[in-house]
């Protein structure tokens, strides 16, 4: 049996790892606003080039104060697998978006806590709770009620769509198997791969920005470092288990961006549905998973 400190800690760290990961959230969700702008003009895969250059840029301060740790790092392998996955998952997702209608990649999108769930027990040796599967599936199915996906369109994009999936549960596992990694550690290797791997693509479709477009590439990059920063920190500090039903909130956020950007007002099916959401997901983040 663990001493008493020992659980204090776990559910102190739980709870730090789910203030991160709604950090991440409401900075990814306020960021949607200036790239659906800029998303106009640029394509997306130069969008991601520029995130990753100007995410270089804003950290190279922390890749100075931690190149020790940068260039002595012995996990090379792993954060080549995280790196890979993450742009393939990237990929699949504007892939899935441009073959398919948004609604239908949301919704295959929410499926991806019960794979990482799924992927934790049997890659990481977490043990999952029944309660953590009960207040996914509660999750997911008010995310069908809010959502309402009628007949849809079965094509190519399908495929797409479930790589978006599975290549970003495998992306979160690599992230929970560097825990020993530091964060800044983990942020530079993973922005170097994006743009390494964006490089070419980005250059096939180039589309010279103008002056003026610059500081919206910056509040991008800013944000989404940020917000990296964020993401990290909530998968060294929490299990898979706690923070997959969290995942669900971000529905919440994106209405209120709806709100906040476009004036949308949100349906009553919204209100009720986000409500059992956030009930769910505040019961699922409880501490009780463990490891094996």
């Amino acid at each position: 049996m663990k001493p008493p400190t020992d659980v204090k800690d776990r559910h102190l760290a739980s709870r730090q790892g789910a203030v991160f990961a709604l950090a991440d959230m409401v900075l990814v969700v306020t960021s949607m606003g200036v790239i659906k702008q800029a998303g106009a003009t640029f394509p997306a895969i130069q969008l991601v080039f520029f995130r990753a250059v100007i995410g270089l840029l804003l950290i190279a301060p922390l890749i100075w104060r931690y190149r020790a740790d940068i260039f002595n790092s012995r996990q090379l392998r792993g954060h080549f697998g995280r790196v890979l996955c993450s742009t393939l998952a990237l990929t699949c997702n504007y892939a899935a978006t441009t073959a398919l209608p948004l609604t239908l990649v949301n919704v295959i999108g929410f499926t991806r806590p019960f794979v990482i769930m799924g992927l934790a027990a049997a890659m990481l040796g977490e043990r999952i709770l029944p309660r953590h599967w009960i207040s996914s599936l509660i999750c997911f199915v008010s995310v069908l009620f809010i959502l309402k996906p009628g007949s849809m369109s079965w094509d190519w994009g399908l495929v797409a769509a479930l790589g978006m999936v599975l290549f970003g549960s495998l992306s979160v596992i690599e992230t929970r198997r560097l825990t020993g990694e530091h964060a800044v550690v983990l942020m530079v290797f993973y922005t170097i791969g994006l743009a390494v791997l964006t490089a070419v693509p980005a250059a096939l479709v180039w589309v010279t920005p103008r002056l003026s477009d610059l500081p919206g590439f910056l509040v991008i990059g800013l944000l989404a470092q940020v917000g990296q920063f964020c993401f990290l920190r909530s998968h060294q500090l929490a299990q898979a288990s706690i923070l997959a039903p969290l995942s669900y909130v971000v529905i919440v956020f994106s209405a209120m961006a709806d709100y906040l950007y476009f004036g949308i007002v949100p349906t009553l099916p919204l209100v009720i549905g986000g409500t059992v959401i956030i009930a769910a997901a505040l019961a699922g983040t409880q501490v009780g998973g463990s490891r094996r």
